[in-house]
């Protein structure tokens, strides 16, 4: 039986360390802030980087643009749970959750390999986007298909997908 701190607890290092590894690298210099660790800024972006690293072999390449095609941003909810110190190693991991026509809803992690801990966890609704309209329209039947894949993939993971409850696919 569920219980409210089970339902929203958030999968282990162990869980998702198993997932592919995206955006692998260590926290550079740059991206420091006066607080010795890596700026709230860099968080999503790098989490970003690693969705759309993982989506290119379901058909959504990263010049889709140029074939009449996007992906853009329509949510995000993102959580904080341990600071990514410099030259830490970190990358992410992503958890497809569902999709609709024109949608879809996932959870990327940020993990400290360093450390070997979950650093930020980033749940994304993103639509599917026709350039010439730049309106959202129906994902393309492949990439329909390679969601459905990797999602019933994703479904069958061992432990709970711990989403916010702030946001759903409409």
């Amino acid at each position: 039986m569920s219980t409210p701190e089970s339902k929203n607890a958030h999968p282990t290092y162990a869980d998702l360390v198993g997932l592919p590894a995206w955006a692998e690298q260590p926290v550079p210099v740059a991206f420091e802030d006066a607080n010795g660790h890596l700026n709230v800024r860099h968080y999503t972006g790098i989490a970003s980087e690693g969705l759309d690293y993982s989506l290119v072999e379901l058909g959504i390449p990263q010049m889709w643009p140029a074939e009449g095609h996007a992906i853009f941003s329509a949510e995000h909810h993102l959580t904080y749970l341990a600071e990514l110190r410099t030259g830490d190693r970190m990358s992410a991991r992503v958890r497809l959750l569902g999709r609709s026509e024109r949608a879809a809803h996932a959870l990327v992690y940020l993990l400290d390999d360093t450390h070997e801990r979950v650093s930020y966890v980033m749940e994304e609704i993103f639509l599917h986007i026709d350039m010439d309209t730049r309106k959202t329209a129906p994902w393309p039947d492949d990439v329909a298909a390679n969601l459905d894949r990797r999602i019933a993939e994703h479904a069958e993971l061992p432990f709970a997908a711990d989403v916010s409850g702030s946001m759903a696919l409409r």
